[in-house]
């Protein structure tokens, strides 16, 4: 199982990479940052048995877990810890038809037979580790919660309920789970995940991690230095490159205004707009053929197939797509840029199945295609609203993504990008939808996940004066105990900057929050009437460095209106600035 894992882990398939296409893990995987946080005091004391590894999409999880079994079997990890290591796709899992044990499970992902698995974990159960790649992709029912439990690595029940035995220590409680999963259902599987649990979060790319991936993907030593100091003037879009799927779509259009001797960074503002002209691009280069207008051969017709069956994908929450139903939608899927297919192991016989290059294309298209045309767009978009409005206040639900790109469709550029380079119009009712929609989220108290959701919406819109009339009925940011990425701290940035003053921003108990991260917010905190405390990780010179810019800044304020007590800890020193 060694050599197995070894050679399928050593290569990877870029996105837009042709049928067949691979290069060496180690030519692209960057080391991204990757913090341990503690949500209970015991978790500091205890061994875990069950690691969750949580990051929002794209930043990562599935290629450090790849990492993570190519360096077991090449004995660079685990080598004395763990006698085998099972690797088990919670996209693969939705597609396991009918009831099946844990042994005929993994034996869909590895070579070993039923009654070899069954052997191996019955031997030595405390030696082996379970990686469970995208928890946040299972199809749950409600079976997992009302079956009785079983315990046997022979026992049949439908697969996801099989795999909860197994999360939950029904199943081999001696063994070891490193599960993978989007923030969105981080609750959800603490609430399966048996104990004790050590909780790590991945960030995506540090400054460093950017730089590495530059130098890694342009490998010229010239085009990556001219392509590296593009970006690193453009202080938003080196923001958006902590993010490694977005790093890599940028690298990608580089490259190709390089080639072209197009303007390296402009139309690159917002996730969105990066979205938008990277399709624009792969179009324009693969599929020359198709005319703007809308018949059959068209970007349009394209576009809308595209986005009919990433709707599907999300409403059936299925990310691996089934031969028939592609080609049912998309007219010659094989050559289409943003699909990939591969073969789907089922025992003795495989099956092709097609997924969009990335989770986030998938959501991608099923936004675009809510917004496409005016009689769908306002059915599409009411459902989509009442299904975010059903989720948790405390964790946006898995929507939360398709929405905010929606907003982002609607930034005015992004609309006129659309209908010169694809052939698509964006009714303004759309719009009316949308805006009235998050004005009325504004009026309710809006926990701390929600906060972030609002500003990034606001965000990706990037219409200031609506942002404007937005805030005005916004009285306090309330960021509590968030972990703060820099592309929330440039969503907090860009809409506090479009109001006049705002009562109250609360970073208590905010975690992740660097001088580095502050500096991004610096500008508009004079705005805010009052601040509550500021928690940071950062070293003791770098908080003073913040510190006194911030009395620089203040000072240059108009401090009229400022009161109460501002507040920076960090590990070791807390720095107070009365203000008076």
């Amino acid at each position: 199982l060694h050599n197995a894992h070894g050679n399928e882990c050593q290569y990877v398939t870029d996105y837009n990479s042709l049928p067949g296409e691979r290069v060496l893990l180690s030519e692209r995987y960057t080391q991204p940052l990757i913090l341990q946080r503690y949500r209970h005091l015991q978790e500091r004391e205890e061994d875990p048995s069950s690691v969750i590894l949580q990051g929002n999409s794209g930043n990562g999880k599935t290629l450090t877990v790849q990492k993570i079994m190519m360096d077991w079997a090449s004995d660079k990890l685990f080598k004395e810890r763990f006698d085998i290591v099972f690797h088990l796709k919670c996209k693969e899992i939705n597609r396991i038809p009918g009831r099946k044990s844990l042994v005929e499970i993994l034996s869909y992902s590895c070579s070993l037979t039923p009654d070899q698995i069954s052997q191996i974990l019955k031997q030595l159960p405390e030696r082996v580790l379970f990686i469970i790649d995208g928890f946040d992709e299972l199809k749950l029912t409600q079976d997992i919660y009302y079956m009785s439990p079983h315990t046997d690595v022979i026992q049949k029940a439908p697969a996801e309920v099989t795999l909860c035995a197994l999360l939950r220590g029904h199943i081999l409680p001696e063994s070891f789970l490193l599960v993978t999963t989007r923030s969105t259902a981080t609750d959800t599987l603490s609430n399966l995940l048996k104990g004790p649990q050590r909780f790590t979060e991945i960030m995506g790319f540090s400054q460093k991690g950017v730089e590495e991936y530059f130098q890694k993907f342009f490998q010229d030593e010239q085009l990556f230095r001219r392509a590296y100091t593009f970006v690193k003037a453009n202080e938003n879009l080196f923001t958006a490159c902590s993010i490694p799927v977005i790093c890599w779509i940028i690298c990608t259009t580089i490259k190709e205004r390089f080639r072209v001797g197009a303007d390296v960074t402009s139309g690159l503002e917002t996730t969105t707009s990066i979205y938008v002209d990277f399709v624009s691009t792969l179009l324009k280069h693969h599929c020359q053929g198709l005319s703007q207008e809308r018949d059959a051969g068209s970007v349009p017709t394209l576009l809308r197939s595209l986005g009919q069956l990433a709707e599907r994908g999300m409403l059936e929450q299925q990310v691996l797509l089934d031969e028939n139903t592609v080609y049912e939608t998309v007219s010659d899927p094989v050559a289409n840029p943003f699909l990939c297919k591969f073969l789907f192991k089922r025992r003795i016989c495989q099956e092709t199945m097609f997924s969009f290059m990335h989770l986030s294309f998938q959501e991608f298209f099923t936004a675009l295609y809510c917004v496409m045309d005016e009689e769908e767009s306002q059915r599409k978009l009411s459902q989509l609203i009442s299904v975010q409005d059903s989720g948790s206040l405390n964790c946006p639900p898995r929507f939360a993504a398709v929405v905010q790109f929606a907003f982002g469709l609607l930034n005015k550029d992004v609309r006129y990008t659309l209908r010169k380079s694809l052939g698509l119009f964006v009714h303004p009712n759309t719009q009316a939808l949308l805006k009235e929609w998050i004005l009325e989220e504004l009026q309710i108290d809006i926990l701390q996940a929600r906060t972030l959701f609002i500003l990034h919406c606001l965000y990706e819109l990037h219409e200031e004066d609506f942002v404007i009339k937005a805030m005005k009925s916004w009285s306090r940011i309330n960021a509590y105990a968030s972990f703060l990425r820099r592309t929330d701290c440039w969503a907090l940035l860009y809409c506090s900057q479009c109001c006049q003053s705002i009562e109250e921003l609360d970073l208590l108990s905010c975690s992740g929050l660097t001088s580095e991260k502050l500096m991004i917010i610096l500008p508009v905190l004079p705005k805010f009437k009052k601040i509550t405390h500021i928690n940071t990780s950062s070293n003791h010179d770098s908080i003073i460095v913040f510190s006194v810019h911030v009395c620089i800044r203040l000072c240059l304020a108009n401090l009229s209106h400022l009161s109460g007590m501002f507040v920076v800890h960090s590990r070791s020193n807390t720095f107070r600035l009365l203000l008076c």
